[in-house]
């Protein structure tokens, strides 16, 4: 086995160097650094043998280049650069900055300095930086701080009129949605008496009613603060209506067709939510809300109904259906709400109870044909008591799901004071499915679908929303 004549060229000329006087330049600094350097040179001539043994008892294990010399991997470890190398020559240089500058040969400028050679390093393993700890808004923590606690409420997928996240102090978010609604009804009205149950003395009606409404907003939503929030939505609404109705035991069967729809600006909005408590990770969020809705849209006394004469009374001519659909419900009305959201990990479970107060409105005229109008007098639509319970989860950093149910109790309708015939409590349920992604930092798509659950409730609604963070 050869020896390696570069290698111990090398580590010949360092010895000549570091015995050699330093003349001119003489001083404990430049002494000091010799020193280290002999014990570098003398730890490295060490390491050499102990290798080159190693690498005749292997014998033609090891690879070997051209012309017998060791290969390229094999000099980088015996020059100490290595994977393997030991760590001793490493921790002779880490002793003292000052002089692993000066055995690098780089004097502080990158270059090596004139008249030292270039030392020999290794290190046992390789470094790995430690992970830095990042919180909100991928800002790095300081090491060993515990990362910042947020006290927002956590996002889900909405599915709900109200939104499950607070807009942060001073940011605006501008929310577009679009919400279709489809319902169908039959209904069977029987004017007359029986004499037996299999036959009837009067007039059958049938009628099969076909809704489809439209609703285009706009929401802005403003952060006076991380914990309070105000909010305007302004509504577009385009209605139709088809009604098909069939007289029996009149002599005809002939079906009549009545078409209808209509098209304004809906009920404005505003709103205010506020949470209650910091929450957390366990512990309920609690937000608490208030909601006005305005007149704003076309209300259904406003629009003419088809009715010759007299709506009410004996001499009812007509079909007693508006000529254009009313945009609005034409009361004010003023809705408070709490709505709770509980992290658990990793679901989370939101809801909220809420009750509408619908004021009442007194001289009321309704419109009919040729520009008469009816007085109908005092008007109390009733209030709605509603709820609904969901469960959102997170599927990765972008989309997430949602599930829930949203039920309305609507009460009677009064007129003057007193109950009108035929209105009876309505329950209006709705199962939800909802899911949403983040596109960008500054948009997220949410997608709603809804399934009436009672007679008396929407058949469908399919909800298109994608707020933007201004």
């Amino acid at each position: 086995m050869q020896k390696i004549p570069a290698l111990y060229s090398v580590i010949g000329l360092a010895a000549a160097l570091a015995c050699t006087p330093a003349g001119a330049q003489t001083g404990p600094e430049l002494l000091e650094q010799l020193k280290v350097m002999r014990q570098q040179l003398e730890q490295q001539r060490a390491r050499v043998d102990a290798l080159e043994q190693q690498l005749r008892a292997n014998g033609a294990a090891q690879p070997m280049g051209a012309a017998g010399t060791i290969a390229p991997s094999q000099l980088d470890r015996l020059r100490g650069t290595g994977p393997n190398a030991a760590a001793p020559a490493q921790a002779a240089v880490a002793s003292d900055a000052g002089s692993l500058d000066v055995l690098r040969g780089t004097g502080g400028s990158g270059e090596p300095q004139e008249g030292l050679p270039a030392p020999v390093t290794g290190s046992a393993t390789p470094s790995v930086e430690a992970p830095r700890p990042v919180v909100a808004n991928n800002q790095p923590a300081a090491v060993g701080q515990a990362p910042e606690q947020t006290t927002r409420t956590p996002e889900v997928a909405p599915i709900f009129e109200s939104p499950g996240v607070l807009t942060p102090r001073g940011r605006m978010v501008f929310e577009p949605s679009v919400q279709y609604g489809y319902s169908s009804s039959n209904r069977v009205s029987l004017v007359g008496y029986t004499v037996i149950p299999a036959l009837l003395i009067g007039l059958l009606d049938v009628r099969e009613v076909k809704r489809n409404t439209t609703t285009a907003s706009a929401a802005f939503r403003y952060g006076f603060s991380n914990r309070l929030e105000v909010e305007a939505r302004i509504p577009y609404v385009y209605r139709s209506d088809s009604t098909v109705s069939r007289e029996l035991f009149t002599g005809t069967s002939n079906e009549r067709a009545f078409e209808t729809s209509g098209k304004h600006v809906g009920d404005v909005e505003l709103g205010a939510r506020y949470q209650l408590n910091d929450g957390g990770a366990d512990k309920p969020y609690y937000i608490a809300g208030v909601r006005l809705k305005s007149r704003t849209g076309r209300d259904p006394f406003e629009v003419v109904t088809d009715c010759q004469t007299r709506c009410l009374g004996e001499n009812v001519t007509g079909t007693g259906l508006p000529l254009d659909l009313p945009t609005g419900s034409g009361f004010y009305s003023m809705q408070p709400s709490l709505t709770f959201l509980l992290p658990s990990d990793p679901a989370i479970f939101f809801g909220s109870v809420s009750y509408t107060h619908n004021f009442a409105r007194d001289n009321v005229y309704r419109t009919v044909l040729d520009g008469n109008r009816e007085l109908l007098g005092k008007i109390n639509p009733g209030d709605v008591f509603g709820f609904n319970l969901g469960m959102g989860l997170a599927l990765n950093e972008k989309a997430s799901f949602s599930i829930g149910y949203d039920h309305n109790s609507v009460s009677r309708m009064k007129q003057n004071g007193q109950i009108i015939p035929g209105s009876v409590r309505m329950q209006l349920g709705t199962l939800l499915l909802g899911g949403s992604y983040r596109l960008t930092p500054q948009r997220t798509l949410n997608v709603s679908v809804g399934a009436g659950m009672t007679r008396d409730t929407p058949d469908v609604t399919l909800m298109v929303r994608m707020p933007f963070n201004l």
